[in-house]
């Protein structure tokens, strides 16, 4: 059996299950301090123009835009935190930094807990139910 080795811009283990919040999530597999960098994802690296035609229709979306010229589709990345599911009481942030698609906690997350980021804006432009059932969720992504 061969051993995965974590890459050294994934700080923290995790692990990718069944989602309540929608397919799949990605869960903490060790205590994860508040304020601490968790991980990143990468992929290929795309314009936005060629983003937004690729996100067109599609309810599950691994694309983040970059810049306002660059996008990352992480939809074949091999990086577990491209299944980090949108919550209205997200428990980490998503920072773009040089091009880069970083995750942060916001408080300490304990072992077996969902890993959350609040999306924000997105291609759903407001047309897709949230599903993180959050007092006080804004209903639409």
């Amino acid at each position: 059996m061969a051993l995965a080795i974590r890459p050294s811009y994934q700080k923290y283990e995790v692990n990718v299950k069944r989602s309540r919040i929608d397919g799949f999530g990605v869960f903490a597999a060790e205590t994860v301090p508040a304020h601490r960098k968790i991980g990143e994802i990468r992929g290929e690296s795309i314009s936005v123009a060629e983003a937004r035609r690729r996100a067109a229709g599609q309810q599950r979306i691994m694309i983040v835009e970059v810049s306002t010229r660059h996008a990352i589709d992480a939809s074949k990345s091999s990086d577990p935190m491209r299944f980090t599911n949108h919550s209205c009481q997200a428990n980490a942030r998503l920072q773009i930094r040089d091009g880069r698609i970083e995750f942060y906690s916001l408080r300490v997350i304990e072992p077996g807990e969902e890993l959350t980021v609040n999306y924000g804006e997105t291609h759903h432009e407001g047309t897709l139910a949230c599903r993180c059932g959050a007092p006080g969720c804004i209903g639409f992504l």
